[in-house]
């Protein structure tokens, strides 16, 4: 799906924020199914996803090399 976003749209079409990573102390280490940090592996694939996105949306926020 293809989206047309006004100028107006644009301005308030701010980038997304990556998750926050757990501190160490966050996993109980006891190999639960939802862990810690797999759910910050989803989240931050999520992100990227996003955050790719938006950049195609905002070619001058690219990053230079």
């Amino acid at each position: 799906m293809t989206e047309m976003l006004s100028a107006a749209s644009l301005d308030e079409d701010v980038a997304p924020v990556p998750p926050a990573m757990p501190m160490d102390s966050e996993c109980c280490e006891s190999g639960c199914e939802r862990c810690v940090w797999t759910v910050y592996q989803e989240e931050k694939l999520e992100y990227e996803r996003r955050y790719a996105a938006w950049l195609q949306r905002h070619p001058e926020e690219r990053p230079r090399l």
